[in-house]
Parts: structure tokens; C-alpha cells; sequence
């Protein structure tokens, strides 16, 4: 429960932090472009189909178009890592000097972290999706709502699976430097995560 309601409280923290800085423009993946709040952040979505395609995004304007697109870009490159754990689209959305401020314990640090922990995940979770709920990009920074589904068909600390659905939330806060992610913050649902894999005790 005290996960949930951080991860709550995180989420409208960014929602506050976008609407203090600037205009603001409003997609979702539903929207037909009609109106004009709406057609501006459609746009800035690279509809690739290898790339996760964000549910909503919110965009400060204050940026410009330019940036807002490189930035959404990155988001889907990052998140496409998470969905597909394929280490291009990593190496595509982060720089080498890459910082973990929330590093877990027994995580390296650096580029090499997230790829631990895909490995890892995946090692548990061999069917594991990333669903980009939410993209909120606010000058430097792009906070993003993902949200985790599998099966428990593997093995986590020495506990095998028995195909446990796994559906879970996470939130994250990426600082962007000139042309890639230069660090971030995270915070997982990890409660909801361990009771779904049945190994709380």
C-alpha cells in the first residue's frame, strides 16, 4: 500500500511540475488531432513500430518542438529497452556517463545497470512488457508512467515461477542532457511485484 501511494504522489508531483512550467499540450493515443492542444504532442511520436508508443503525453511547450521531439524520442527508446530488453535501444537513449540516483543494492552503476537488471528481470519473467502509460516532458526532464505485465515462468531467487501474472507500476524521472539521458530517478511498485511472484514473507 505505501508503494502504491508513492508512486501516486510521484505522479502528480510531475503532473504539478508540468502545468508550473508553461503551456502545456495534452495527448493520448486515442486523440484524432482535432483540436489543437492535442495535434501539437501527436506529432512529436515516433510511430515506428519497433517503438513503444506512449498511452499519453504531456509536453511543455516553453521548450519547443525540437527539443520536446528529441526528448519524446528518447523516452520510447528507453522504454522500448524495457519491453523488448534489446541493449541498441539503451544504448540509443542513454549516455556512457549514465547515473543511477536511486541505484538498487547489487545493481552496478552506470549503463551497465539497467542491463543487469533486464537480464535479471527476464531471467524471472521471459514474456516481460513494458507499457508506456504516461510521458510528461518538462524542460530537461521527462517523467514517464510505465507499467509491467508477464508471467512468473522462470526463476527468482532460487524460487521458480508457476506462471504468476505480473502487472505492476513503475515511475521514473530521466534528466536529459544535450542529446541523451545523463541520469535518473526510479521508484517500482516492488510490494505488488513480490506478492504477485509469491515470494514475500
Amino acid at each position: 500500500m505505501r508503494s502504491r501511494t508513492l508512486i501516486r504522489a510521484v505522479a502528480v508531483a510531475a503532473s504539478v511540475a508540468a502545468l508550473a512550467g508553461g503551456t502545456v499540450a495534452v495527448a493520448s493515443a486515442h486523440d484524432d488531432g482535432t483540436r489543437s492542444t492535442h495535434a501539437w504532442p501527436q506529432r512529436l511520436i515516433d510511430r515506428s513500430p519497433d517503438l513503444v508508443q506512449p498511452e499519453s503525453l504531456t509536453v511543455d511547450h516553453s521548450i519547443g518542438q525540437r527539443r520536446a521531439a528529441q526528448e519524446v524520442h528518447l523516452a520510447q527508446q528507453l522504454y522500448t529497452f524495457w519491453n523488448t530488453g534489446q541493449q541498441k535501444y539503451l544504448d540509443a537513449a542513454i549516455s556512457p556517463q549514465f547515473k543511477d540516483n536511486t541505484l538498487p543494492a547489487g545493481r552496478p552503476q552506470g549503463p551497465a545497470g539497467p542491463v543487469f537488471a533486464s537480464k535479471n528481470f527476464r531471467t524471472a519473467v521471459p514474456d516481460l512488457t513494458c507499457e508506456l502509460s504516461d510521458v510528461l516532458v518538462t524542460g530537461d526532464k521527462i517523467t514517464a508512467r510505465m507499467v509491467f505485465h508477464g508471467h512468473f515462468t522462470g526463476t527468482f531467487n532460487g524460487v521458480q515461477g508457476k506462471g504468476q501474472t505480473v502487472d505492476f507500476n513503475a515511475i521514473d524521472i530521466q534528466h536529459v542532457g544535450t542529446d541523451k539521458i545523463i541520469e535518473d530517478w526510479h521508484i517500482e511498485d516492488n510490494q505488488t511485484l513480490m506478492n504477485q511472484l509469491g515470494v514475500n514473507n
